[in-house]
């Protein structure tokens, strides 16, 4: 049932063949990519599929290097000597990695320093290692496209802070539009004369400048940064969010306001070690507070979202043929898993069409997320029978995939946690389940023992062909069909299961149909 032996391989719907094995795609089986920033310096490898990669290995030293860069106009001396040892070290496990490349990009700290270019010179001799310092457009294209590997089709504003500048970028229709860089980085200005009074009227001058340049800028604002995602944590915090992945996260202009008050009145190191926040970020998270007053209050943006990926996820979307771009990560992340995991590969197709007929008017973004969890629905086999679970929904909700929104999230934990288990109460997650509403909780519910359902047909190559659902949602009937050869397929535990799909449906009436 592996999917190169699939008789109808041809049919692969609107997401096309998988792609991870693609030639135009092996050269991207692992990627290593290095950010030389003005707070930390950052290792990253990817690896895995090729449209949405797993986090192969991920190192990052804050170096500071840009701390002090205001007064001095020189880098970070402290900083140099960790960045300088970081950038050793890394060259190093590259190697030990194999990887055919490493990346390394600099950016506003030594772009902007006297002393950048004779340090940059220091690390290539000291490495090996070719550092391409980037200019502030430069770096907001690559953040723009790094939303863009996690997001297909987004389209808004992009800021990406940093410590020593910010960076703007609109995006629609697949494409990095205008773009503008700015000092708005927390290092930047923290020591300005004046204290608050001259932060404000600081930050007030070069945000409007900024929404000049940029125009209006209604829709969406996506923030890329450590110092956004440490506000996202925080205003997590304040709400008592229950599930704590950043990416997706969304806010709106008031409950940034909201935050941002919290920040203000709050004792910081309590909040810092209750969000687990470092203490050299938490350092910068008020200047950065201030800065996004402002840029909510000049913008009024629709909704705001935080973006795990940035400048790092641009790089690696910069050397992706546009074939491999147009793919959908959720859905190439999930081939992929099953490909790796599962017990039998391609199955997870022929799954789907098993389950769809119990979905006749759903739209196609339902449809995507219930081809995941059909191709998901067997990568946690391995897992021991008493906690697997529980193991699909916290694999499902707390995985690195890109676009998927939290609710999307929970839908799929609760999907495959019900492809093993008939009840949800009990287990830990439950304070999540509120992030999804009672009709599609009991959606997932029906998707999960559906799924439960078709996995006990597909012990021979023959078996899911000749087994398919009906459901008539106005009489509430539900027809399990199946041919004679595979009839004895319907045991004593597929007849349950059977019982237990039609409950989660309230259906009416049941019925099984041998074909003669």
């Amino acid at each position: 049932m592996d999917a190169h032996n699939d008789p109808d391989q041809g049919d692969w719907g609107p997401f096309g063949r998988p792609i991870f094995d693609d030639p135009k795609a092996r050269h991207l089986k692992r990627v290593g990519v290095v950010d030389i920033g003005s707070n930390s310096v950052r290792l990253v490898v990817f690896d895995g599929a090729a449209r949405s990669p797993a986090y192969f290995y991920n190192e990052k030293v804050m170096c500071g290097l840009g701390a002090g860069m205001a007064e001095s106009g020189k880098l970070n001396p402290e900083g140099k000597v960790r960045a300088l040892s970081a950038m050793k070290r890394f060259q190093l496990l590259a190697e030990g990695m194999e990887l055919p490349t490493l990346t390394v990009v600099a950016t506003a700290a030594m772009r902007d320093a006297e002393d950048g270019p004779a340090f940059k010179d220091e690390i290539e001799d000291a490495t090996g290692l070719k550092v391409w310092v980037i200019d502030g457009e430069e770096e907001a294209r690559l953040s723009a496209q790094g939303v863009m590997l996690g997001w297909p089709g987004a389209f808004g504003l992009i800021c990406d802070i940093g410590g020593s500048s910010m960076e703007l970028a609109e995006i629609k229709n697949g494409t990095v539009g205008k773009r503008i860089t700015s000092p708005l980085g927390p290092l930047k200005f923290m020591t300005l004369e004046g204290g608050k009074d001259a932060r404000e009227k600081h930050i007030k001058k070069i945000v409007k400048d900024l929404a000049d340049y940029m125009g209006p800028q209604h829709d969406r604002l996506f923030l890329v940064g450590g110092s956004w995602r440490a506000i996202a944590r925080i205003d997590m915090e304040r709400r008592g969010y229950p599930l704590h992945v950043l990416h997706e996260y969304r806010m709106d202009i008031q409950a940034v306001t909201d935050t941002i008050k919290f920040i203000e009145e709050a004792n910081l190191e309590e909040l810092r070690k209750a969000c687990s926040i470092s203490s050299a970020r938490m350092d910068l998270v008020p200047y950065a507070a201030e800065v996004l007053a402002r840029l909510i209050k000049a913008f009024e943006p629709k909704d705001i979202a935080i973006s795990s990926y940035g400048i790092r996820e641009g790089m690696l979307y910069e050397q992706m043929p546009d074939e491999v771009r147009e793919r959908d990560p959720l859905i190439e992340a999930c081939r992929f898993a099953e490909r790796k995991d599962a017990r039998l590969p391609g199955f997870g197709r022929k799954l789907y069409k098993f389950v769809l007929p119990l979905f006749p008017e759903a739209d196609a973004a339902r449809l995507r997320i219930v081809r995941a969890a059909c191709l998901l629905h067997d990568v946690s086999w391995r897992a021991h029978p008493d906690y697997r679970a529980e193991v699909c929904f916290d694999n499902s909700t707390r995985a690195n995939l890109g676009g998927l929104k939290h609710s999307e999230r929970i839908y799929l934990g609760l999907a495959l946690l019900h492809r093993y288990r008939n009840r949800r109460e009990g287990t830990h997650f439950e304070a999540m389940y509120g992030l999804l509403s009672e009709a599609k909780r009991n959606e997932a519910e029906m998707l999960g023992k559906a799924m439960r359902l078709g996995a006990m047909l597909w012990m021979t190559d023959a078996g899911q062909e000749k087994a398919r659902l009906s459901w008539d949602g106005w009489t509430k009937r539900l027809c399990l069909h199946l041919s004679q050869d595979a009839a004895p397929l319907y045991g004593e535990v597929t007849e349950a299961r059977f019982k237990s799909l039609a409950a989660s449906l309230d259906a009416a009436s049941t019925e099984i149909q041998i074909a003669e």
